[in-house]
């Protein structure tokens, strides 16, 4: 890793991690600017761990004390004893020992941000996402040619390749007629937070560069990062960040707002919004959109984390296991009956089970959805993120868990996900548009004592097999897994009985 040439690399320093998206670390951050004299005060992204934003953190000489959500006059206290050139410690949460020239989060031993491993993480909450001097950029002499050998897989639903080797769509554009464009699809309407909003919060120079990576590589001049409507300050963050870095970049995306639909997000719908088509629906493939996309052009349709998983395989290539079934790393949002939710990153080694350490979860565990909103049901969360074993056990691979607690009703959890995939999906083909109100008809038919699981599993078998939509794909998914989790349950149900 080439050494940051701006604050990164400065000791003394503080750095206060907070999500720019909101007026949280304000109070925080004028406090440490207003105490400061001689060391330098930056406000770095959020760190993925909600419940230390804002986390203040203060770094001399290879030490960091880390100091969680403290009020505006403790900082200022901590910020004059280290202009006083003595590290406070009293108020620590951790405090680590680490290299002074790193430029990624040194993590404590324990606590949430122990949990899995920081490598596209590294720089959250570490670097300044709006300063490009804090960041070594591969694209600048670099494409993702150097990536094609790691295997890496698409990842989320948003991703044209999504559980598929990205080099695969990159060669078939690269062969089609036409001059190609490179879509960054972060435009997910879910009411549940995703691992694309932490990157894009605190590491848009990871997101831009691994787009740049990727579009030289198939030769597209064209480039567009795909955001939600709703979210306008992630929009001037990023803006800020094209700006910034607009001079380094060998490709600079247009930021592009699409409608605030859950159906938007799917990666060829997300095509129709952006061509500014009336009704936003998923097209009909083959041709994929690597052959045939945006304005009949050959368009490659990442997520966020993919193509900054694409620029951690370019830089460091010796860190990826490319003969891994699932190279890399995922990226997974913890959320539900959790205080505050949170992101962490795991290796295919790891066992998604110790995602429970990054939160408090508010009574005992009952349930976990995997996936996102049509995710799997599942009691078991030993089982390793790749998306080879998440699919081999029913569950979703989007980068969303929810841990669901002993007070929810198995029933109720998935009736109100398949009400959802009968209000957001397309309408295009009779298995999305019929099959997800069928699915949630019959859901409710057992509160009225007719429980029919063969009929239940029946209509989950057809949607999957001929659904041309995810969201009717997926709808039946968290509804048969449940059964096959909690069929008392639902069975208790059918004579009036919630268990």
């Amino acid at each position: 890793m080439t050494r940051a040439t701006g604050a990164v690399g400065r000791s003394p320093l503080v750095r206060v991690a907070t999500d720019a998206r909101t007026d949280a670390g304000e109070a925080v951050v004028t406090a440490a600017q207003e105490a400061a004299d001689s060391v330098p005060v930056v406000r770095t992204g959020p760190t993925g761990i909600t419940t230390y934003d804002p986390l203040v953190m203060l770094t001399k000489t290879g030490q960091t004390v880390f100091v969680d959500d403290p009020p505006p006059s403790l900082v200022r206290d901590l910020v004059a004893t280290l202009e006083d050139g003595t590290l406070p410690t009293d108020e620590a949460m951790a405090v680590v020992d680490h290299d002074p020239e790193t430029t990624t989060l040194p993590t404590p031993e324990s606590g949430p941000l122990s949990v899995g491993r920081r490598a596209v993480l590294g720089p959250c909450g570490w670097a300044d996402p709006l300063t490009p001097a804090d960041w070594s950029f591969v694209s600048a002499d670099r494409t993702a040619e150097a990536a094609t050998e790691s295997g890496i897989l698409g990842r989320g639903r948003g991703d044209a390749a999504a559980d598929d080797p990205v080099a695969d769509v990159w060669e078939t554009t690269r062969e089609a007629d036409g001059d190609s464009v490179v879509v960054v699809n972060a435009n997910d309407a879910s009411d549940l937070p995703g691992p694309d909003e932490t990157l894009l919060a605190a590491a848009p120079f990871a997101v831009l560069d691994g787009l740049a990576a990727v579009a030289q590589y198939v030769g597209a001049e064209d480039a567009v990062l795909f955001l939600n409507e709703a979210e306008t300050p992630l929009h001037r963050h990023l803006q800020r960040a094209v700006d910034a870095a607009a001079e380094t970049l060998p490709v600079v995306p247009q930021l592009v707002a699409g409608p605030d639909e859950y159906r938007a997000g799917e990666p060829t719908a997300a095509l129709e919004a952006l061509e500014g088509a009336d009704r936003i629906e998923p097209r009909l493939q083959p041709p994929s959109p690597a052959e045939r996309g945006l304005y009949g052009r050959p368009t490659v349709i990442h997520t966020p984390r993919t193509v900054a998983q694409v620029r951690q395989a370019i830089r460091t290539p010796e860190q990826v296991d490319s003969d891994a079934a699932d190279p890399g790393t995922r990226l997974v949002t913890v959320t539900g009956d959790v205080a505050a939710p949170a992101t962490v990153e795991l290796g295919s080694d790891g066992s998604l089970d110790t995602v429970r350490d990054a939160v408090e979860i508010g009574g005992s565990f009952k349930m976990a959805c995997v996936g996102g909103v049509l995710g799997g049901i599942t009691r078991d969360l030993d089982v390793a993120p790749t998306a080879q074993s998440l699919r081999a056990a029913g569950l979703g691979t989007d980068g969303v868990v929810e841990l669901l607690a002993d007070d929810r009703c198995a029933l109720a959890t998935v009736g109100e996900r398949a009400r959802f995939a009968a209000t957001e999906n397309s309408g295009r083909c009779v298995p999305g548009r019929e099959g997800t109100t069928q699915l949630a008809e019959l859901l409710r038919d057992v509160y009225d004592g007719s429980f029919e699981t063969d009929k239940l599993r029946e209509l989950g078998r057809v949607m999957r097999r001929s659904s041309n939509c995810q969201i009717g794909a997926h709808a039946p998914r968290p509804v048969t897994t449940a059964l096959d989790e909690f069929e008392p349950e639902f069975r208790a149900h059918t004579d009036g009985r919630c268990p």
